[in-house]
């Protein structure tokens, strides 16, 4: 089981691009995941299973 989608993986998965993934979980836009800054650099966590209900998908292992 999967325990953080990448930013790469949501955007492939979405049909968007990574900065889309990025300035909507940084802006709190996107409800499937966090952005935390630390110092000058931002860190992204992704629920596989909040992903997966919002883009209506079974749950992809890989």
């Amino acid at each position: 089981m999967e325990k953080n989608i990448s930013i790469k993986k949501a955007s492939e998965v979405m049909g968007k691009s990574q900065q889309f993934i990025r300035v909507g979980l940084q802006k709190g836009l996107l409800p499937f995941g966090t952005a935390v800054k630390l110092s000058s650099m931002w860190t992204y966590y992704i629920s596989p299973k909040l992903f997966y209900d919002y883009v209506g998908i079974s749950e992809v292992v890989g």
